[in-house]
């Protein structure tokens, strides 16, 4: 048997998962709908700017404003969600996200879309998504508790991506085929039907919030949750770098690379698709490996994400870029997992959409810069010049990260159960360099990208 990986089965042939309860089922199914939806939405987002004569420029402003609002609203998306049942805040959001994309769908349809039309349509998107992130996420780690949390979040992750797969390559072949209005009707109905799903969450079994002191002192309390662990504002501060670049490559210059090295729309569903791939090979992953340096064995698997922007500085060709992101896929997706379990581990449940709401506008603050800023840069620096940059600064600053103790010691304890709302005290804490030295920690996390 291979140390730290688990043969046992979850459960006996045709029965669920102990840990895969009612609440998670319904998360998990309406993730798979709304990411079958959103990806290929992305994909007809950029083709619908291109067809209405846009270039890059224009397709960098209109990423830009779905991402301003995004960073704008996040926190108090967070401090709101903490406030409130988090199941409306996540069908409310999915409202305003399917009426947004209804809107959009018709005036592509119609060849009436303008720039700044789909800007204020992607904005609203983007504020929907501010609200729904941190409720979300808070909903989903308050769902899952016991030894299997790491393997109930690797395999909510391998459904998520699985869609995506399916999304993004179903998008770029309808985008070709019969255009990105249609693919933004699909999202539409997919936000109304995964709004139904979560209407029906059960919010009964999640302890009572104590009342706070209002919004700004809620804000306030997750601040300090937030700036006291070096470990999570040193790879939030480092995600600020890697999801902003991450945000134009792929809004971007992966779109313009594919319409004039590729072939157009198609190949690039596909490498996205790919990509997608790799994610449910790495959640497939780590349902059976759980690291004990959790945190550091997720850094280093930060390093494959410069692969993308490489192979389209290069430019290769097809079947290099989807080598390129099925690689990064895979690496990410140990990030992600052992990210997710690291914030179970260490966060109280009534404080975690506040404190992922942190998490989120740390990782989002930069995309609105960097996506207007691509067209600017491809025009001042040349494409692959500004590609091969985003890739050595995505190196540069994963890096870094690991320099920070916490990142490279930060071991899993066998149990993450809280019942008390205080957060447990990490084992380097208690142990210091002797944590390290005897094989420290491990866990399983998330990259938020693009949900």
């Amino acid at each position: 048997m291979v140390p730290g990986v688990s043969t046992l089965p979850d459960a006996s042939p045709g029965r669920l998962p102990e840990w895969a309860g009612r609440n998670y089922v319904l998360l998990t199914a309406a993730t798979v709908v709304t990411n079958l939806g959103t990806h290929g939405a992305l994909i007809a987002t950029t083709w619908a700017v291109f067809e209405s004569g846009g270039d890059a420029g224009d397709a960098g402003l209109v990423a830009m404003a779905r991402f301003l609002p995004l960073v704008l609203f996040l926190l108090i998306g967070g401090a709101v969600a903490d406030r409130v049942p988090r199941h409306r805040v996540m069908v409310a959001a999915n409202v305003l996200n399917c009426v947004s994309q209804a809107v959009f769908a018709a005036l592509v349809l119609t060849g009436e879309a303008q720039i700044w039309q789909m800007m204020v349509l992607t904005g609203l998107c983007g504020t929907g998504q501010a609200f729904f992130n941190p409720a979300a996420e808070g909903m989903l780690l308050s769902t899952v508790t016991g030894e299997q949390a790491s393997r109930a979040f690797a395999v909510y992750r391998m459904a998520m991506h699985g869609a995506a797969i399916g999304g993004a390559a179903l998008g770029g072949a309808l985008v070709a085929f019969v255009g990105p209005g249609w693919v933004l009707v699909i999202d539409a109905v997919a936000f109304a039907l995964a709004g139904g799903l979560r209407a029906f969450l059960d919010v009964s079994g999640i302890p009572d919030r104590a009342p706070g002191g209002g919004l700004f002192a809620d804000l306030r309390d997750g601040w300090q949750e937030f700036v006291g662990r070096p470990w999570l504002w040193s790879i939030v501060a480092q995600f600020s770098v890697v999801v902003g670049l991450i945000g134009a490559v792929e809004a971007v210059f992966g779109p313009m690379v594919a319409r004039d090295e590729l072939g157009g729309a198609r190949p690039w569903g596909i490498a996205l698709a790919a990509y997608g791939a790799g994610t449910v090979a790495g959640a497939v992953l780590m349902t059976r490996w759980k690291p004990r340096r959790m945190l550091f064995v997720g850094t280093l698997c930060v390093f494959p994400i410069a692969l993308p922007s490489a192979a389209l500085a290069v430019p290769l060709d097809v079947v290099g870029l989807i080598a390129a992101m099925f690689v990064s896929g895979v690496a990410i997706e140990v990030f992600g997992v052992s990210w997710m379990t690291t914030m179970h581990q260490e966060i109280p449940e009534e404080k975690l959409s506040r404190v992922s709401a942190y998490d989120w506008f740390g990782s989002t603050a930069l995309l609105p810069l960097t996506t207007a800023l691509a067209g600017p840069a491809e025009s001042a620096f040349g494409r692959s010049e500004a590609l091969w940059g985003a890739a050595a600064l995505m190196t540069l600053v994963t890096a870094l990260v690991l320099l920070v103790p916490d990142v490279r010691n930060m071991t899993r304890r066998p149990h993450s159960g809280k019942t008390d709302g205080t957060p447990p005290v990490p084992e380097t804490a208690l142990s210091g360099t002797v944590a390290g030295a005897a094989g420290s920690p491990d866990a399983e996390g998330a990259l938020r990208r693009n949900g």
